[in-house]
């Protein structure tokens, strides 16, 4: 994570991070889920708020996946208003995730 007057940038995470996702792993909606459970936290800790988040990246191991990864992602926000973001397939993820998420927050 780095900061600046601005913002909050959260590097990528991925659910083969932290301990309690290893039993996600493989799952796209439980990934996703898990990693953005994980983003709350850490914006909590920094007294930040999810409508704070401006620019999300989502990398796919397979962009078929983006129907399940889209719906975890619409829980997670809720309402209408929803960051810009960004989709991709990315091939080769850390421990064999099937989800990374990054994201920049306003301060």
């Amino acid at each position: 994570m780095v900061l600046d007057d601005q913002y909050a940038f959260l590097s990528g995470l991925v659910a083969a991070d932290f301990p309690a996702g290893h039993e996600v792993l493989g799952d796209v909606a439980a990934e996703t889920r898990a990693v953005l459970s994980t983003i709350g936290e850490i914006l909590d800790e920094l007294q930040l708020s999810r409508e704070g988040i401006v620019k999300v990246e989502v990398h796919l191991a397979d962009l078929d996946d983006f129907d399940a990864m889209d719906a975890a992602y619409r829980e997670f926000f809720g309402g209408n208003a929803y960051p810009a973001r960004t989709t991709v397939e990315s091939k080769r993820l850390f421990g064999d995730s099937k989800v990374e998420i990054t994201c920049q927050v306003r301060r």
